[in-house]
């Protein structure tokens, strides 16, 4: 399972790739805009300083909704940095566009995902990560982790290719009810993944390792 940190701060995405299990960036406008980072100049250039802080992939989203819009900013995106993964919206338009970036070798993950329908047209397009947003589901009492269950019997059933991507990922039980589902992908907050760390049991066993340490010096 690869772990992605969803965020647009740097400081944050440079402990997780400290930590030695980052695999990857996904972010948006809103985060950019969280980070104090507004003018397209600007967020063209935060891209390219995430992308030379971690190793994988980082996803870039377009704001485009016209094919012809997304296809112009997806081109410009990909051109920044060869990390860069191209990220579409799930809309009909949106559809269109992946399937063009993947006849024309540029890696797309399709955006805003709810449902099992949507996650089988971004694969059929040829996505190559599809985002089901889990957190947001949760939050109008539907089952994100359900959602992340179908997909995969689905993109199984038929050997797709496409990633699924587990986003909205709110803490660390979704992460790890997302690996026992099998997703491809999770993105989160660092704390969502620092969070695997704690347990009560390794902080006492840790404790009275160092006393007993202590006692015989």
């Amino acid at each position: 399972m690869k772990f992605f940190i969803d965020t647009a701060n740097l400081d944050q995405i440079r402990e997780a790739q400290d930590l030695g299990v980052l695999d990857g960036v996904t972010t948006n406008p809103s985060l950019m805009a969280k980070e104090g980072i507004t003018g397209r100049e600007n967020i063209l250039k935060h891209y390219v300083d995430i992308c030379n802080i971690v190793d994988g992939d980082v996803s870039a989203e377009v704001i485009a909704t016209d094919f012809e819009g997304i296809i112009k900013e997806g081109k410009e995106l990909a051109a920044l940095h060869e990390q860069i993964v191209v990220k579409v919206p799930m809309i009909k338009e949106g559809v269109k566009a992946i399937k063009y970036f993947a006849d024309n070798g540029i890696k797309t993950n399709c955006t805003l995902v709810f449902s099992a329908g949507q996650a089988l047209l971004a694969a059929k397009a040829g996505a190559t990560y599809v985002s089901p947003f889990i957190g947001r589901l949760d939050d109008i009492s539907t089952d994100g982790l359900n959602l992340i269950a179908e997909i995969r019997l689905i993109y199984d059933n038929y050997g797709f290719d496409t990633q699924i991507l587990a986003a909205s990922v709110r803490h660390t039980m979704h992460v790890l009810e997302c690996a026992k589902i099998g997703s491809d992908v999770m993105t989160g907050p660092l704390s969502s993944i620092e969070g695997l760390l704690k347990h009560p049991l390794t902080d006492i066993g840790l404790e009275k390792f160092l006393a007993d340490y202590r006692k015989g010096n």
